[in-house]
């Protein structure tokens, strides 16, 4: 094969793959899949460009910036194996080397201000839901707010872990489960949580 053949054998792989990148497969939640690794930085939405909703306790994420995005691996066929066996989240967290970088540009597309410290990565539909791994429409700075006695007050994380025993326990559909925390964690939290 000459040069010319072989630049345009490139040229058509690559074409494919990145039609085949911006392609999205809607999940039965209504969520966009999203395979995006977690072993690669992510690029972020642009400074400024995202706006929380609510605030306090109760900030929620912009759901034009991160409507949330789900794990095409995770369904309800698989959960038994994925999110309901125990330990499998820490089978797919991506590293702080990989989210680190990510945030701080989360940050900055919130208009955050003050320490990274004071912020959680935070997935909106979790791992421990089937979200999407390493998403920008998936993951945003969450304000930790901490407690007299040192400890972290999250509502968010009794509304997921609510919704994960009724998936698990086969009361409430992944695909519901997923809807109900991506559409409004706060009406979770006040319903099951």
């Amino acid at each position: 094969m000459g040069w010319a053949s072989r630049h345009a054998v490139t040229w058509a792989t690559s074409i494919l793959l990145a039609l085949a990148a911006t392609a999205t497969t809607t999940a039965p939640s209504g969520l966009v899949y999203s395979a995006a690794s977690g072993h690669i930085v992510q690029r972020q939405r642009s400074p400024g460009s995202c706006h929380a909703a609510g605030a306090g306790l109760y900030e929620r994420p912009d759901p034009h910036c991160t409507p949330g995005a789900v794990n095409p691996a995770v369904t309800q066929a698989t959960i038994g194996a994925t999110i309901c066996r125990a330990g499998w989240t820490t089978t797919v967290r991506p590293t702080e080397s990989i989210t680190e970088s990510e945030k701080l540009s989360s940050l900055d597309a919130y208009r955050d201000a003050g320490s990274a410290s004071r912020f959680e990565y935070d997935h909106d539909v979790p791992l421990e839901l089937g979200g999407a791994v390493n998403d920008p429409r998936n993951l945003w700075p969450e304000p930790d707010y901490p407690t007299r006695s040192g400890f972290y007050l999250n509502p968010k994380d009794h509304a997921e872990a609510a919704l994960k025993r009724l998936v698990c326990d086969g009361a409430m559909s992944l695909a519901r489960a997923q809807h109900l925390i991506a559409s409004n964690w706060v009406t979770v939290y006040h319903q099951y949580g």
